[in-house]
């Protein structure tokens, strides 16, 4: 990521009155007092910003007879500019991607571009150490007083000479930032001690997330924006500029940060007392890129341009009251200090960076000094000044050649600023594949020898420090800086590197001593042929969708790719299970004379799973999100809150739906418990089960009723509200905590009923070492197989009186899955919109279609490892999480990100970035996380399903052979038959999982790297190599609880049975 993500490189030289930019015409004469390189035309300015002020929101059209919402509110700036054509115009205000608040900020005031990396500084506001129009201003002695989005408080620490900050995160926040600003504004305005004024709303902003701009929240707020103005322009003195702008635009649904020409496409007024403009204005808005702000403003003002601008000044600003040639000669001048500022910095950031194409730089200077020189001797040949008639024709072809040169220079820029470290991309690739190799070799050799598998892993817990010390040594005796990337990259390295090399040496000494038999003599040669041939169907599967990253069209369409890939890969598993004939039991004599197959009843089973499956799929279609790539495309109604229906009706019942779904939920999860004995003990953890989830479900209700209630409706009832929509996700936040606390420290869901008599041992004692680790493994599988021997005995002698039963034993470790997985849903629908509850339901469906698939799958295949989890399990499971992350309402794009989720729970600002980016990110990644937790499910569930499949053929006599078969039936507790099996099933269940994340994580990278001058990189490939990267490391580090959580309930297990030994 940082070869691929890298910021350009700001200089820190800053603009000053005496740098030699000041032109011909004025560097022989003194400029007026407070001026600098320009004459000063205004003295206070004010900067009102209207966060997301899209240009469709300040255009007025008289012709509408029933405008939208947004459309013809703010009639103030078409009364201005229609009365006042000389001193009011309205512009396209064109904003750079990507289009977050706080990098908008950034180019307002420094008149250069953010680069893409810079989006996710949103949650973290660093100062911006750039020269920047706030500090010439500073430096020059003007009075800066600013008032609104505190994001400008860490952006421009002590740069304010009075400033009014307030808390700006809370989407759902539409009035507190607007009416701080509109307690402070006149009076302030009104006191004359500033010099610049700066207002910074965030109404409309908050508005478009919260309610979208087509809602009748958003007229109002327009509608007060609009008299704020008109009462502004009435405290306004003759020689304050007026500027309102807006630092981007909004979508349809009301969100920003990408490219799209709705999110760009901002508005700009300016106004003045005095005339602005020598002409009317034309026919359309004219477009300007937001940069151009910063060096119109800054000469405007009598201030230095900032150093780093690459802006084009606004002339027709300086055109004065003159006629038309002394105001072409004022916006030649001002050009060529543009012009001169321009090329100083290019040629400053030439020397301290490759970004910019020496080529390109040597035709941007050709451009320079043409226009310069042609400009020199225009005012050469000047008499005084007056221009003679035959050099008037020059004057407008000289402006042209300034603007071609300017507008040539920030295409250049735009172009180029995407510094590339082609080695680190490429090391990062190759460390990337290296881990996913290592996976793939340590999960196979888990397999074959764990002792062997043991000792290649501990390699590379050795090398790994033990590169980094050697690391860290070079730089102590090289007195040079430590880079903690660099180390953590090496020590990777180092640690990959002993695991191969330890690997290749035992695989040649044993490659030696077998090397006497022929390998055609081996045995088991078909037996790996069939391996490899099962595998390609599923790798298949996994190695089309790593290729497809390279493809814009796929990324763009992967939210109908994904479910059809796992939909596909599920059609393959039933052709091969029909291929190997394991659908139709042997032929008898009957059925040869007939001349057909009879199948097996199982595969009806299988069917009707994979249709479930499919209808699964069909219905989460109905939950996506749409990209602007995607025109046609129309966002889910379900992705929208239930405040923003009108139809009392439709959310009425909308909510009951919503609601019945989660008890629905509760009591699917307690009637499973239920059937496997979980619920049958007086445990805290089962107590919880059984009132604190309905408890949760409540709080939930009552959340989703108070926040879907409208903000307008409830009278005196608001402040209650306010307080409730804080108190309830707080109570669901309080409660899902306990009961994942209780689950981590007592897991255990198991009634144990002992009737048994006083005399005798149930154990045969090991004659080992008193208290090894082996003697308590050799007397677990005797405890259990004596509980079965009293139930067989109870059999035999017809007897209603039982020596040890043990109710939920058998599916123990399924069963605190199971919990956690219901507790961390209702915490990621508390976070989703109400109705993306639907889409959750959906989510424990399938995963639950999926279980059965695989555990009917490999009971029809006869699979005889039961402790290995199959290719096309591991990678079903992860197609479907894909398949949900756009089907709860997400796009691996930043416009699609829900930032609403930060204040669930939390009315005002937060004190601190990192809640809001957990409680984000938990959105965000809510497929994720749920999958990945529940992934050692994909072991447990063949086991658990054990008895239910051997209960379908129940037999008519008790007979001795079919009470051993009872016997048998010991669901997940044959898993404590083979401690060291178990273990090394969930490594090698974790290893999958993490080669299958990787390999998709090594095809974004792979692609991002490849592509990284391809049109759509910044678009496309580069917001989803960031979500994939982030997925990863969700997935990552919620795969290692999941696993962590079957330990913790093993270790409980393993104390059950040594209390029950001593009884």
């Amino acid at each position: 990521m940082s070869g691929f993500l890298l910021t350009r490189i700001e200089l820190a030289s800053s603009s000053s009155c005496s740098d030699p930019l000041v032109p011909p015409p004025w560097e022989r004469q003194s400029l007026p007092p407070g001026s600098c390189w320009a004459p000063q035309r205004f003295s206070k300015a004010v900067l009102v910003i209207i966060d997301a002020l899209h240009f469709e929101f300040a255009r007025f059209d008289p012709a509408k007879a029933s405008p939208l919402p947004y459309e013809n509110k703010l009639g103030v700036l078409h009364q201005l500019a229609t009365s006042q054509p000389r001193h009011a115009r309205l512009y396209r205000f064109r904003a750079d991607p990507p289009t977050a608040t706080m990098q908008r900020i950034k180019g307002l005031t420094t008149g250069s571009l953010p680069t893409f990396i810079d989006v996710g500084s949103n949650f973290a506001s660093y100062a911006i150490q750039e020269d920047n129009l706030l500090a010439q201003l500073v430096q020059n002695g003007r009075r800066v007083v600013f008032m609104g989005d505190d994001t400008w408080e860490g952006l421009f620490p002590k740069k304010f000479f009075r400033s009014y900050f307030f808390p700006s995160f809370n989407v759902k926040d539409l009035h507190t930032v607007d009416d701080g600003i509109l307690q402070h504004l006149y009076p302030t305005v009104d006191s004359g001690e500033w010099d610049v004024l700066i207002a910074h709303f965030l109404g409309v902003d908050h508005c478009g997330h919260k309610h979208g701009p087509d809602h009748p929240e958003m007229a109002k707020k327009l509608t007060q924006m609009n008299e704020m103005l008109r009462s502004l322009v009435d405290h306004l003195g003759n020689d304050t500029l007026l500027l309102v702008a807006g630092d981007h635009g909004m979508t349809e649904t009301g969100d920003h940060g990408g490219d799209s020409e709705k999110e760009v496409n901002a508005a700009l007024f300016v106004y003045s007392r005095t005339p602005l403009f020598g002409s009317g204005p034309p026919e359309e808005p004219e477009t300007i890129p937001q940069v151009n702000l910063v060096p119109t403003v800054a000469l405007l003002l009598g201030v230095p341009i900032p150093y780093s601008n690459i802006g084009e000044v606004m002339a027709e600003l300086f055109a004065g009251d003159g006629d038309a040639v002394s105001a072409a000669l004022q916006q030649l001048s001002v050009y060529h200090i543009n012009a001169k500022q321009v090329d100083r910095f290019l040629q400053s950031y030439s020397l301290v960076a490759q970004d910019l194409p020496a080529e390109q730089l040597q035709h941007l200077q050709e451009l320079f000094s043409s226009a310069v020189e042609e400009h020199t001797q225009l005012l050469t040949q000047m008499q005084g000044t007056m221009v003679p008639p035959e050099l008037e024709p020059r004057l407008g072809n000289l402006i042209s050649h300034f603007q071609h040169y300017l507008r040539e220079a920030r295409a250049v820029c735009t172009q180029s600023w995407a510094r590339f470290h082609p080695l680190r991309m490429v090391g990062g690739c190759i460390l990337i594949a290296s881990s996913c190799l290592l996976c793939y070799m340590a999960s196979e050799l888990a397999a074959s020898s764990q002792s062997f598998c043991r000792s290649c892993l501990l390699y590379p817990l050795f090398w790994g420090p033990v590169g980094a010390a050697l690391l860290w040594l070079v730089h102590v005796f090289t007195q040079e800086g430590l880079d903690l990337l660099l180390m953590s990259s090496w020590a990777a390295v180092a640690s990959q590197l002993g695991f191969f090399w330890h690997w290749c040496g035992q695989h040649l000494k044993r490659a030696r001593l077998t090397g006497s038999q022929p390998p055609l003599a081996s045995g088991g040669l078909r037996q790996r042929l069939r391996a490899w041939l099962g595998l390609a169907f599923p790798m298949g599967i996994l190695f089309f969708r790593c290729g497809a990253m390279f493809s814009d069209s796929f990324v763009v369409a992967e939210a109908r790719v994904a479910p059809f890939l796992l939909a596909s890969l599920v059609m393959l598993l039933v052709g091969k299970l029909h291929w190997d004939g394991r659908l139709t039991v042997p032929e008898g004599p009957k059925q040869q004379l007939l001349g057909f197959s009879s199948y097996r009843r199982e595969i009806w089973y299988l069917l009707c799973l994979v249709a479930m499956l499919l209808v699964c799929v069909r219905l989460s279609s109905f939950f996506h999100q749409c990209r602007e790539e995607i025109p046609q495309c129309r966002p889910s109604v379900f992705l929208s809150p239930l405040a923003s229906l009108r139809n009392t009706r439709a959310k009425n019942l909308f909510y009951l739906l919503c609601v019945a779904l989660l008890a629905g939920l509760v009591y699917a999860v307690q009637s499973w418990l239920r059937h496997y004995g979980n619920l049958n003990s007086s445990d805290p953890l089962v107590l919880f089960v059984r009132w604190g989830f309905p408890l949760v479900v409540l709080c939930i209700a009552c959340y989703w009723a108070v926040a879907s209630s409208a903000d307008d409706s409830l009278g005196k009832l608001q402040e209650l509200v306010q307080v409730a929509v804080v108190v309830f996700p707080r109570v669901v936040y309080g409660l899902a905590s306990v009961g994942l606390l209780v689950l981590v420290c007592n897991p255990m869901t198991v009634f144990a009923k002992d009737t048994r008599e006083s005399a005798g041992s149930i154990v045969t004692p090991y004659l080992g070492v008193p208290g090894s680790e082996v003697d308590f493994l050799h007397v677990i599988p005797q405890i259990y197989k004596r509980m079965q021997e009293s139930q067989k005995s109870q059999l035999e002698r017809g007897s209603c009186k039982a020596t040890v039963a043990a109710y939920g034993l058998g599916s123990v470790y399924s069963a605190a899955l199971v919990i956690a997985l219901t507790l961390l849903g209702f915490l990621l629908m508390l976070l989703h919109s109400e109705r993306l509850s639907f889409a959750f339901l959906l989510l424990f469906v399938e995963a639950f279609v999926l279980l059965h698939i695989h555990t009917c799958a490999r009971g029809l295949a006869g699979d005889a490892e039961l402790f290995s989890v199959p290719w096309y399990a591991v990678i079903s499971w992860l197609l479907a999480a894909s398949q949900f992350f756009y089907s709860t309402g997400h796009q691996p794009i930043f416009p699609a990100i829900h930032w609403n989720a930060a204040f669930v729970g939390f009315h005002l600002d937060h004190s601190t970035n990192l809640l809001p980016a957990v409680l984000v990110g938990a959105n965000t990644f809510a497929s994720h996380i749920l999958f990945a937790v529940g992934c050692p499910l994909l072991l447990l569930w063949p086991f658990v399903c054990e008895m239910s499949n051997s209960q379908k053929k129940k037999p008519k006599k008790e007979s001795r052979e079919e009470l051993q078969e009872v016997e048998e039936r010991m669901m997940e507790m044959r898993l404590r038959e083979s401690p060291e099996e178990f273990s090394t099933a969930l490594l090698r269940l974790g290893l999958k999982y993490l080669f299958v994340l990787g390999a998709q994580l090594l095809a974004c990278v792979c692609a991002a790297m490849i592509l990284r001058r391809h049109l759509m990189v910044w678009k496309v490939f580069a917001p989803k190599f960031l979500f994939e990267s982030l997925g990863f490391v969700v997935s990552s580090i919620c795969l290692l609880l999941g696993i962590s959580l079957v330990m913790r309930v093993d270790c409980a297990v393993s104390t059950w049975f040594s209390q029950l030994r001593l009884r």
